[in-house]
């Protein structure tokens, strides 16, 4: 299984909508700049949330795009397989006729156990998490970042 470019910007995508849900719509050049995502492909790849479920589209001057739900309750696992299809580590698990050996195949119950894993992985991690998890990096990073000239601990100039 390989993440898609798709799957990725899709991602991307809403982890920023996420990360700004409260503000409603955002356009979505503002999302392609930030989140490095060229914009005629991001409209493909929302074309594809919003069939999901996941985002609405607004048109007009004022458009651009909303999270269609609560961040809490949009796991990754939701979001990769709207974009790339269900996620599957070969075949023979996924299409089990596909396989003569497979009643004798000791590495068919391996892949099928590591599908179940990585599937119940990113089903256990949502949207809300991945925000908190940004917000706690980013201030982590601030931390670190020197002190502009003239600025005090506190943030203010001299």
């Amino acid at each position: 299984m390989r993440l898609t470019r798709s799957g990725d910007y899709g991602v991307r995508c809403l982890l920023y909508l996420a990360l700004h849900a409260q503000r409603g719509v955002v356009p979505r050049k503002e999302i392609a700049e930030a989140m490095d995502i060229p914009a005629q492909y991001l409209g493909k790849v929302a074309q594809t949330l919003a069939r999901a479920g996941l985002i609405t589209i607004r048109q007009g001057s004022r458009g651009g795009y909303e999270l269609a739900g609560d961040p809490e309750k949009i796991s990754l696992l939701r979001v990769v397989e709207a974009v790339d299809g269900e996620i599957f580590l070969n075949d023979c698990v996924h299409l089990p006729d596909s396989c003569d050996r497979r009643p004798i195949c000791p590495v068919h119950r391996v892949w099928g156990r590591a599908c179940r894993q990585l599937r119940g992985m990113l089903d256990g991690i949502n949207l809300a998490q991945l925000v908190e998890e940004e917000s706690r990096a980013v201030e982590a990073l601030s931390r670190t970042l020197p002190m502009g000239c003239g600025q005090t601990p506190e943030g203010k100039g001299e």
